[in-house]
């Protein structure tokens, strides 16, 4: 049988160090029709995201070799990076003065604590900013 490609399906990079978290997340967003990019490390995910140019990035915080933080300034600092929706999903609540400052500065769409929402949560909130205009400077 021909698998046809749906050229109009979106991409999300998903940057998470915890492998049960990474597949129950990949596997929930393919199964809403999204392509799915997998990273381990930050180091991956931040050339995955500069190669591939995925539609989405839902990061974690903290994250081995370079942090969600780090990753989303870099990121950035990019032409196709300075526009990337970018959702970070952390165990981390956003209340120390480097994570405020890392947000106001790189503009997630959303901040989201794992304990605090549900998987249906995050993938309605992806196809809410994925709906949005694009960000423009």
């Amino acid at each position: 049988m021909l698998k046809i490609m749906d050229s109009k399906k979106k991409t999300i990079l998903i940057l998470e160090d915890e492998p049960a978290m990474l597949h129950i997340v990949a596997t929930r967003l393919a199964e809403s029709g999204f392509e799915t990019l997998l990273a381990k490390d930050g180091q991956e995910g931040l050339t995955l995201a500069l190669q591939k140019h995925p539609d989405l990035i839902l990061l974690d915080v903290l994250m081995p070799k370079i942090d969600g933080l780090t990753l989303m300034k870099k990121l950035r600092e990019d032409a196709w990076g300075n526009t990337v929706p970018m959702i970070v999903l952390s165990n981390m609540s956003p209340d120390s003065n480097t994570t405020l400052q890392a947000i106001t500065n790189n503009q997630p769409a959303y901040y989201f604590v794992k304990s605090d929402i549900k998987l249906e949560e995050i993938v309605e909130k992806i196809k809410d900013v994925l709906a949005s205009p694009p960000k423009t400077e």
